[in-house]
């Protein structure tokens, strides 16, 4: 992990959003996925709830996660990383009045700002089938909520609509002007089928960064189309969330290391397969060991330096 900006993770991603770059969020669930998006270069990060769902408590994404076990998780990735965070608080966890103090519990984990989503409660994957929405009054009052919740205005509120697989693209055109109105900073479309939507969003915004979301990233899936990054951009997107593709590796990755491991249970033949796996020093390193131990020799007495790595302390 890089050391530690002297800004906030609010004001950074502030920043980003303010300079017109391209951002391009890979979707984080643990420790290890955070700290290899920030190692690999990326400049924010953002969590998925149907990730984190599946990820803590073995469920699929149907509204079963409570706001403290969500809020405690991002806790905890955001201190990890030094790259700004954003994060999805679902539908606020009920009415206005929940919403004002989601966003407070948010915005005291450290994270950057949040997505916002207009489903009634429970909610569901913004990709599966059956979703309903609350009234557009009702999410206005939500997002006016979730701004005068928030102590630092550089907190970045994103109003996410689920309404296209509902009401359509143009009542989803409707939401979306109402929700600029009501001070959100930035929009995120949910289950967009076709560029020329998306061109519309672009437009109904009116100058509010539109972002979308890629799934996967790196593989179709039925329910977006994979539209390439510099395309995204000239339909005027400002940002791209990839949810759904870290876990997806995670997944594929030790579903091979898993069979690897059943052949030598079967066979009784070692494997020695490192295409497969990281060493031990790839991971002590990812996860901060060189600088711990630095840290030990410099608060540690020298007696208990020297036990502990068996080896004669020096300066």
């Amino acid at each position: 992990m890089s050391a530690r900006p002297n800004i906030s993770a609010p004001s950074a991603f502030r920043a980003l959003l303010n300079s017109g770059e391209f951002i391009v969020s890979p979707g984080v669930f643990d420790g290890y996925s955070a700290r290899l998006v920030e190692a690999a270069g990326f400049k924010s990060a953002c969590t998925s709830g149907a990730a984190i769902a599946n990820a803590i408590l073995g469920v699929e994404d149907l509204g079963m996660m409570g706001l403290s076990e969500n809020v405690n998780h991002c806790r905890h990735l955001a201190r990890a990383i030094s790259i700004p965070l954003t994060c999805d608080a679902d539908n606020g966890y009920g009415n206005p009045m929940n919403v004002h103090y989601t966003v407070q519990m948010f915005e005291e984990a450290g994270v950057a700002g949040v997505n916002l989503e207009d489903q009634v409660s429970p909610k569901r994957c913004g990709h599966m089938p059956g979703k309903e929405v609350v009234s557009r009054d009702e999410m206005v009052k939500k997002i006016e909520a979730a701004c005068l919740a928030r102590r630092d205005d550089d907190f970045v509120i994103i109003a996410r609509t689920d309404a296209l697989a509902v009401e359509g693209l143009d009542a989803t055109l409707e939401r979306i002007r109402a929700y600029v109105a009501a001070g959100a900073d930035a929009i995120f479309p949910d289950a967009v089928k076709s560029e020329e939507q998306i061109a519309r969003i672009v437009e109904a915004a009116g100058g509010r960064p539109v972002s979308v979301n890629m799934g996967f990233g790196i593989r179709a899936r039925p329910t977006t189309p994979l539209i390439p990054l510099p395309r995204l951009k000239e339909l005027g997107v400002r940002r791209v969330s990839l949810p759904r593709m870290l876990p997806a590796a995670a997944i594929k990755a030790m579903r091979e290391a898993l069979a690897v491991m059943r052949e030598v249970m079967e066979t009784g033949v070692p494997a020695d397969r490192p295409d497969l796996l990281v060493g031990i020093d790839d991971i002590w390193t990812l996860m901060g060991f060189p600088a711990m131990q630095a840290l030990e020799k410099q608060l540690l007495t020298v007696n208990q330096y020297a036990v502990k790595y068996n080896t004669a302390y020096t300066a």
